[in-house]
């Protein structure tokens, strides 16, 4: 543990392992890997639901501070795998890939994470270096979150949303225009922003909120 100017340091750790087949340069099989990893934080978290007096933060008698837990930690996994591959090729072609993690649900608003998607790279010979990308995400809100948004609507009626998953559907496509230039527009389609509606302590509390379209461009020059 280390302070710089009244500030606490506390460390964070990590670790990950992977396998790989089917690597090496020239291999005529299908690469893919996995990996597995974890990590964990020493420093303190607020309860997401209770107050440093043992009651929950939407009740009257809440003393306004969550209650202070003792560190974190999580872990992930990771698969890749290509199906498909253009003949004399080694990145060329098609590939799938899933992650999902997760952490404890009373310190962390999301306690389950997972995605998969497709990636399609070079696919034409006049385009060898294009890439298209497809995938659908989803976030859990924890359940103590959710009992939070349960306690609120004791209090304020029936209307009250209760926070539950966030969910993402996106497509992108990386053009190149030169070598070392490409630009990359995006779609993405967000289902229940903020788990469905805001966070009862935020700015807006309570609010819900509805499904979002948001479009991007993004350029990238290396020289």
């Amino acid at each position: 543990m280390a302070s710089t100017s009244g500030l606490t340091i506390r460390p964070l750790l990590l670790g990950q392992i992977q396998y790989s087949w089917n690597n090496t340069k020239g291999d005529p099989n299908l690469t893919g890997q996995i990996k597995f990893g974890g990590w964990r934080h020493l420093g303190p978290f607020s309860d997401l639901q209770l107050a440093s007096n043992g009651v929950s933060l939407a009740a009257p008698a809440s003393s306004g501070t969550p209650l202070m837990l003792a560190g974190d930690v999580g872990g992930w996994a990771v698969f890749e795998q290509q199906i498909y591959r253009v003949p004399k090729s080694d990145d060329r072609g098609i590939g799938v890939f899933a992650r999902i993690s997760g952490a404890p649900a009373d310190r962390n608003l999301i306690d389950l994470y997972a995605d998969a998607g497709l990636e399609f790279i070079g696919l034409s010979d006049k385009r060898p270096d294009d890439k298209f990308g497809i995938a659908a995400g989803y976030a859990h809100v924890s359940k103590r979150a959710q009992a939070l948004d349960v306690d609120y609507r004791v209090l304020f009626g029936p209307t009250w949303p209760v926070r539950s998953f966030e969910g993402l559907l996106t497509a992108v496509y990386q053009y190149q225009l030169r070598d070392g230039w490409t630009l990359q527009p995006n779609f993405q389609y967000i289902i229940h922003p903020g788990g469905g509606a805001t966070d009862p302590a935020g700015p807006i509390p309570g609010r819900a909120l509805k499904n979002a379209t948001v479009f991007g461009l993004r350029t990238t020059l290396k020289f």
